[in-house]
């Protein structure tokens, strides 16, 4: 099945915290190729503490042969593994936020995890990466390819390729 995974930095080395994040899911029991990567894009806090440095965001995309709630566990385990803390509020600076964005046509509501991501369609710091790796794809809930959710996104916030490869 195909995996959608959004990652974030904001801290640190945000290019260095991708990388190693990105190299800890390609190791993942159950992930396989083809793998996908869309380029990096700096893009603007949104709803963070004052002050906060802009986030280095991409989506990656990967074969995944096992349940949604075990991705979702191993990349929490990821996340801390890379220093962010399993009861860090949301919204603040992060060295890694990683978010399952989708697991084929799986469609789960539940208190933990909810797929495909319920804010992934208002994002355009997650839909312009995305775009670039699957622009054609429809979500479960959706009607209309990413490509044409990120056109028509009333969302103006600054979100800049800053790198094609990482």
């Amino acid at each position: 099945m195909r995996a959608g995974v959004a990652l974030g930095s904001n801290l640190g080395d945000r290019l260095e915290h991708l990388r190693s994040a990105r190299t800890k899911i390609i190791k993942l029991p159950g992930a396989s190729e083809p793998f996908r990567f869309s380029p990096v894009y700096e893009t603007d806090p949104i709803g963070c503490e004052p002050g906060a440095q802009k986030f280095f965001n991409v989506v990656m995309e990967l074969d995944y042969a096992g349940h949604a709630q075990e991705l979702l566990a191993a990349l929490r385990a990821i996340e801390k593994s890379l220093g962010r803390d399993p009861t860090h509020r949301r919204s603040v600076s992060r060295t890694i936020d990683l978010d399952l964005l989708y697991l084929n046509n799986c469609t789960i509501d539940d208190a933990d995890l909810q797929l495909p991501h319920p804010r992934l369609h208002m994002r355009r710091f997650v839909l312009a990466p995305l775009a670039d790796i699957r622009p054609d794809v429809i979500l479960p809930g959706q009607t209309k390819p990413i490509r044409a959710l990120l056109n028509e996104l009333a969302d103006n916030s600054a979100v800049v390729r800053v790198a094609d490869e990482w």
